[in-house]
């Protein structure tokens, strides 16, 4: 594992939390489900954008935001989301051709 990089992410979701936390939004104790919602309506947004055919910086822009939005969850709940990744894609990499068996 990349150290630098883990570290890097780590600086990350700590700033992104930090700057919801300035903005106001952290006031207030948040439901983990609402914050969830919060993720699934950038989810939301990022699909409109595609539907709308409104470019790859608009895609980028929410994209970033559903990045954003779970790395401040992760550091509300405390979660190194960082290694997280790297350990999920690592145990990816191990895993058979289309495992599953899934139709998509």
């Amino acid at each position: 594992m990349n150290t630098n990089f883990v570290d890097a992410l780590n600086e990350f979701q700590a700033r992104v939390h930090d700057t919801a936390q300035d903005k106001g939004w952290w006031e207030q104790p948040r439901e983990d489900g609402t914050l969830v919602a919060l993720m699934h309506s950038e989810l939301s947004e990022l699909l409109e954008a595609l539907r709308n055919c409104e470019g790859k910086e608009r895609v980028a822009e929410e994209l970033s935001d559903v990045v954003i939005r779970a790395f401040d969850f992760a550091e509300y709940q405390n979660i190194p989301l960082g290694k997280a990744m790297i350990d999920k894609a690592r145990r990816n990499e191990g895993r058979s051709y289309r495992h599953g068996g899934k139709a998509f």
